[in-house]
């Protein structure tokens, strides 16, 4: 490897880590802050709300990679400008264009890298974050999943307890459905058998259900039952998806195929997923290209003021296609695509005459 290139990636990575540490301080005071409000008048141990923090700060920064990328591309520039080491890098031979294909390559492999290691990372981090913290949560006493038998519901109702196992979902509907009754001790109250269940509100009507009680059973046309579930509610339980790796996501998109469940969301958030080195290369040349064109204004804080303000506007309409695709407004690939083409033509403008900077 020659020592320019040893040197613009050591001076690449020496950014990134610095901001990267920076918006992980960042983060982790937030999410403290936020931590200790939760807590607050609920007795646990003083180190319980870092630790949570711990636990939940890499997801958030996940997030905000984009942010860091354009910020440390920023930086980067920053350095050797003000050095003028770019203009040294010219005088050698060495093209704008040249030194952004560096950097874009190093943000292309640190982006593979987070997507295979710090993702997977983040992610088990998280659903230990949500475990922990469930239990002081009202809702700690629910549990739901979706496995290859279809969808499981743990539900606890005044004194009773319900498991309740379904096959599939069919709009408001549960298909193929055995629940369990169990009293304060665990004891079997009675089992419900019943192939259709209205879950539209949380008074579920079981349509011919068939009622087990001491060995004995019984037909009826209709029955209800309370729960603390409904269409609704089931259909925003599975959201958190940053709480899942690689395969966890793939192994549950074929679990909702088997309940007929949508795999919309599980869709998107895999291939941003898949597409996330190539997001993070474009915003890398993006970011370079933008200081290289302001580079004659002497003042840093209004390069990355504005910078910082365009990289929010991109942020924006990618989360705007984002939900557009969630809704089914628009096709699954064109609500990830798009976003990206956006900025593949605004940098394809701007890389005019670059070398000339």
């Amino acid at each position: 490897m020659k020592t320019y290139i040893k040197f613009l990636v050591f001076l690449f990575l020496k950014s990134f880590f610095q901001v990267l540490l920076v918006a992980f301080s960042l983060v982790l005071i937030l999410n403290l802050l936020s931590e200790l409000d939760f807590f607050k008048g609920v007795s646990v141990n003083n180190y319980f709300p870092f630790f949570l923090s711990l636990l939940n700060a890499p997801t958030l920064v996940y997030e905000m990679f984009p942010f860091i990328f354009l910020l440390s591309t920023q930086f980067f520039f920053i350095n050797i400008l003000n050095n003028n080491q770019i203009n040294i890098f010219k005088y050698s031979g060495l093209k704008n264009s040249k030194i952004l294909t560096i950097i874009s390559s190093v943000s292309f492999v640190l982006g593979i890298l987070i997507i295979t290691l710090f993702y997977n990372f983040s992610s088990n981090f998280k659903n230990i974050y949500l475990e922990l913290k469930s239990n002081y949560t009202k809702d700690g006493k629910y549990l739901a999943v979706i496995t290859k038998n279809g969808l499981w519901i743990r539900d606890k109702v005044k004194d009773t307890t319900l498991i309740i196992n379904s096959s599939k979902i069919e709009n408001e509907f549960l298909i193929d459905n055995f629940i369990t009754e169990f009293d304060q001790n665990y004891e079997v109250i009675r089992n419900i058998k019943s192939d259709k269940i209205n879950i539209q509100t949380q008074n579920w009507v079981i349509f011919e259900p068939t009622i087990f009680v001491n060995n004995k059973y019984e037909e009826k046309s209709l029955i209800e039952i309370e729960t603390n579930f409904d269409m609704r509610r089931i259909q925003t339980l599975f959201s958190n998806l940053s709480s899942l790796s690689l395969i966890e996501l793939i192994n549950l998109r074929d679990n909702y195929k088997n309940l007929n469940y949508s795999i919309t969301e599980v869709n998107i958030h895999l291939l941003k997923l898949f597409l996330y080195p190539i997001y993070m290369v474009l915003m890398t040349i993006f970011s370079g290209i933008f200081m290289l064109k302001v580079k004659m204004y002497e003042s840093s804080t209004f390069k990355i003021s504005l910078g910082l303000f365009l990289s929010v506007i991109i942020y924006y309409v990618n989360n705007f296609f984002n939900i557009l695709g969630k809704v089914e407004k628009i096709p699954l690939s064109l609500s990830v695509f798009i976003p990206l083409v956006i900025l593949i033509i605004i940098n394809s403008l701007m890389l005019f005459r670059i070398n000339e900077k």
